[in-house]
């Protein structure tokens, strides 16, 4: 064996030394913490999905194409606050069996991002955009705010509504009704039954701010006020009026409904039937929001045997998804990612998500193509048969991913930018003076690599359920930050972002700070008004939410 042969030898013994090494120390690390679901997170198999075929390597269509259902009825279920770890498939205790079935009838989105937040995920998911391109990138949209989805951004319901779609929508809106016009029956829906802010009491359906002393009725039909729900459960009122809409459907034109529920967002209120069966869990906000999960997989099965009783299923896409991370003070669990609601960690961002019915071509896989919510907007225009007009097609951020989901082929995207907020406290010493800011508050995923910078805000450790602890309370991993401004973590060798690579990658680090300063660049004046009296409910309006201009 020749000298150069021999060192090459040697080499690769170190190479798989290191690595073995590597492997044993994430191995131990949650081993220590219990950890019983890894496996899935990086893409095999779930210890419940024994019959999965599991979809890492792309498909591709076949010989005659990709088929595209023709003007397919479109379900679309948005859960609020739901916690990645909360659903039976990828190892909860809470109990999920609609989810878990209509999931593994599908296709399961298991690389699928959403925002850490309600209302970014909310416009993002509605106009195919960035917060960046509308002004929407801080926060939330306040109920006191003159704040909503500009109108030069067409929503899902304008485009399926002028394709000869009955659109309907059902439970929480949150994309800002300051005017009549930013309601959801001026933004391309036939009807609607719900609430305008960000949360509301599941009885009384008050939306309530101690801070502001604002307290007001919350509960719309279309325009028009409901005064007369008090003491009606929230949820079941929402899906009451959705099985209303099918019920009522003629078969024979195209059907968008979606679905915005409120569970499983605080308020933790829940009818005790839910939650008796999860009487064994100490922590309390726990076990409320074990039966709100209940009750929320419960109403998706009541939503499917309704579509199937109809006749529409068979025609139907059915689309399931969570809008951003659970909120780990309040019950949700993401574990074992990192973070909570409102992070930049996968725990924030990474999200529920599949899509079900007999119109999906790959049946009982799981997808592990980069899917975003703001690919929803164009796939479902593609399935309606919509080919956006150049004007809107340049101003989308989404992507059309029908064939990546249906028949697993590749997805079309390879980036996504989380956000860029420079309302927030800048935080630390910038890095490069030529290069995006480091102290300001932003993050990208490129690749298998994902980059974040500034100040990362609170709940980004590790967050244990209360049922899988000997103590019966949530138990806090911490994290590694390093204490500074900016992190680069390989999401796909690291999915749990143990191991910041920005010291070994500096390259690497100066290339996304260069993709954040391109999108930067891009962006339209941030949007964040001050917050109005006029709004505020009282006398003068009959102590309500409503329109105020």
């Amino acid at each position: 064996m020749s000298r150069v042969q021999v060192v090459k030898l040697v080499a690769g013994l170190l190479i798989a030394l290191v690595m073995l090494m590597a492997w044993n120390t994430t191995r131990v690390f949650w081993q220590q913490t219990e950890v019983v679901h890894f496996d899935y997170i990086v893409g095999q198999r779930s210890i419940d999905d024994k019959d999965a075929k599991v979809e890492t390597p792309a498909g591709s269509c076949p010989e005659s194409g990709c088929e595209v259902p023709k003007k397919p009825h479109i379900v679309f279920v948005l859960a609020d606050d739901y916690g990645y770890h909360d659903v039976g498939y990828h190892g909860s205790r809470i109990k999920t069996p609609n989810l878990d079935r209509l999931a593994a009838e599908g296709v399961k989105l298991e690389r699928y991002y959403v925002q850490p937040m309600c209302s970014p995920s909310r416009t993002q998911l509605m106009s195919g955009r960035y917060q960046i391109h509308t002004g929407l990138v801080h926060n939330i949209i306040h109920p006191m705010q003159a704040n909503a989805l500009p109108l030069d951004s067409p929503t899902i319901g304008d485009l399926m509504k002028n394709a000869g779609y009955s659109t309907h929508y059902t439970g929480k809106w949150h994309l800002g009704f300051y005017k009549k016009a930013f309601l959801p029956t001026h933004r391309g829906f036939d009807s609607f039954l719900g609430f305008l802010t960000g949360s509301i009491d599941y009885y009384n359906h008050k939306n309530c701010n101690m801070q502001h002393k604002a307290c007001g009725l919350d509960l719309y039909k279309d325009d028009e006020l409901l005064q007369d729900k008090d003491g009606v459960y929230g949820p079941d009122m929402y899906t009451a009026r959705a099985l209303e809409v099918i019920r009522n459907h003629d078969p024979t034109k195209p059907l968008l409904l979606f679905v915005s529920h409120q569970l499983v967002h605080t308020p933790l209120q829940v009818p005790e039937r839910y939650v008796k069966p999860y009487n064994y869990i100490k922590d309390k906000s726990r076990r409320l929001y074990a039966g709100m999960t209940a009750c929320l997989d419960d109403h998706v099965g009541i939503l499917e045997k309704a579509l199937k009783e109809k006749g529409l299923w068979d025609n139907t896409v059915f689309i399931f998804s969570s809008d951003n991370g659970g909120e780990v003070n309040q019950g949700a669990s993401n574990w074992p990612l990192r973070g909570s609601k409102g992070s930049h960690h996968e725990g924030g961002i990474r999200a529920i998500g599949f899509v079900t019915g007999p119109l999906v071509a790959r049946k009982g896989t799981v997808n592990n193509q980069m899917i975003h919510i703001s690919d929803w907007l164009p796939t479902l225009a593609h399935l309606a048969g919509i080919t956006p007009n150049a004007s809107l097609a340049a101003k989308l951020d989404g992507y059309n991913q029908w064939e990546t989901i249906s028949y697993g082929t590749s997805s079309p995207r390879t980036e996504f930018l989380i956000n860029i907020d420079i309302l927030m406290p800048l935080m630390g010493e910038r890095l490069y003076p030529d290069l995006f800011d480091t102290r300001v508050r932003a993050g990208i995923r490129f690749g298998d690599y994902k980059l974040i910078t500034g100040d990362i805000g609170k709940n980004n450790d590790y967050y244990m359920p209360a049922e899988m602890t000997n103590s019966g309370q949530q138990e806090v991993k911490l994290g590694n930050s390093k204490g500074r401004n900016y992190r680069l973590f390989n999401i796909i060798d690291d999915p749990l972002e143990q191991y910041d690579l920005a010291d070994t990658h500096p390259q690497l680090v100066r290339f996304l700070l260069k993709r954040l300063d391109q999108w930067n660049n891009e962006s339209v004046p941030v949007q964040n008004p001050t917050w109005e009296e006029q709004s505020r409910p009282g006398p003068q309006n009959g102590w309500v939410w409503r329109p105020w201009k």
